[in-house]
């Protein structure tokens, strides 16, 4: 097999440093079998916010051209960009995801327009969220009644469990977005179940797997730089 690697960081500090990009390549090379090549690799210093991709552009380019397959280390840190989105599902490249290996075109078509939405709603919700907690005197932290050791111990069970499974991996993106169309998690688990997806236990959604899978994502996303 061959393959057109592509990576992404986020600044010019972190592409200097390595920081997330040797992470990326040893993904990569544990992904590929032994007899597999990479003719090359593009390497990306843009913000995620930047729709601007001269490299993803040339991946793809030399991906038609060498009738290679396009790798991408983790789709999950670019599903929220819906111009990488629909770059990758207009361009009739054959692709693999390392974290997501069982992601389609179908599976991209819905995260495009997903973050697209997504991208338009998120800074007004946040905004109005903070000011009506502000407004209301509410204090901001954790629930006094936890501890934080419970509190953090709590998070890496679900997050060990949710970053370990392809099923919950899909799932987090298509509920996140969701979440940003202000669905109720009853309503995203009935929306996921119409589309045939299943938990990593092979079982339907219901608003309680929903809801936990979120609250992983949306800790996640605090956490990324």
């Amino acid at each position: 097999m061959q393959y057109i690697s592509y990576l992404r960081v986020s600044t010019e500090n972190q592409s200097r440093s390595g920081l997330g990009l040797d992470a990326q390549k040893s993904m990569i090379r544990s992904f590929i079998n032994k007899d597999d090549i990479i003719l090359k690799e593009y390497i990306e210093t843009e913000s995620g916010k930047n729709n601007n991709r001269p490299m993803l552009n040339q991946a793809i380019a030399d991906s038609k051209h060498y009738n290679a397959t396009l790798l991408i280390a983790k789709l999950d840190r670019l599903s929220r960009n819906a111009a990488f989105i629909f770059k990758l599902r207009d361009s009739e490249v054959n692709f693999r995801a390392v974290d997501m290996p069982d992601a389609n075109s179908l599976t991209v078509g819905i995260m495009a327009v997903l973050a697209q939405h997504e991208r338009e709603l998120i800074g007004d919700r946040t905004r109005k969220a903070m000011q009506i907690k502000k407004q209301r005197g509410d204090r901001m932290g954790n629930p006094q009644n936890l501890s934080e050791y419970t509190i953090q111990r709590g998070f890496e069970v679900r997050k060990h469990n949710a970053l370990n499974h392809p099923a919950n991996k899909q799932a987090m993106e298509m509920i996140y977005a969701l979440r940003g169309s202000d669905l109720t998690y009853q309503q995203i688990a009935d929306k996921l179940n119409i589309m045939g997806m299943k938990t990593r236990n092979e079982k339907s959604f219901v608003a309680s797997t929903v809801r936990r899978l979120y609250k992983v994502k949306q800790k996640l996303e605090s956490q990324t730089i």
